[in-house]
């Protein structure tokens, strides 16, 4: 948990909380999508992570792919905004949140995948392939994704 959430929770405990999520769409040369099953919530969802006071977009999803994957991403564009009903979530220790998703999209990155403490798999799947138990605040831009919607995308 970054300062700015620590000292916001410290304030007004597991109310509400507005965040800027950026999260990345990496796909591998097959075309594949890269997920990670989370270990806190047994949910596949994408690498991606909240914005520290002061980041770009650019820094944000880069740091985080690389502290949850390993990966750097390289030629990144925008795959879409996200927000409404699905950025409302709950997470286990009670902490409530409001997250507009910040959605980039990569196809070019260099590293070796490896998990942090966050997950307990990382995988690439195809379109048809994609796992039942998607993150449900996630699952709006996997599945978009996955229908090949008309990109940048505005939700």
């Amino acid at each position: 948990m970054n300062d700015y959430i620590k000292t916001m929770r410290a304030m007004i405990g597991h109310e509400t909380l507005i965040t800027i999520g950026c999260g990345a769409i990496i796909e591998d040369n097959k075309g594949r999508i890269l997920l990670q099953k989370r270990i806190d919530n047994n949910t596949w969802g994408i690498p991606g992570g909240i914005m520290e006071i002061g980041e770009t977009f650019e820094e944000t999803v880069k740091r985080e792919v690389l502290e949850e994957t390993n990966l750097v991403l390289h030629d990144i564009s925008l795959f879409g905004l996200y927000s409404g009903k699905s950025g409302f979530a709950t997470y286990p220790n009670g902490d409530k949140v409001f997250s507009v998703q910040i959605i980039l999209q990569s196809y070019n990155y260099t590293g070796q995948l490896k998990m942090n403490n966050e997950s307990s798999e990382l995988c690439f799947f195809a379109k048809n392939e994609l796992p039942t138990n998607l993150n449900p605040t996630q699952a709006p831009f996997i599945l978009d994704w996955q229908h090949d919607m008309k990109l940048p995308i505005l939700k």
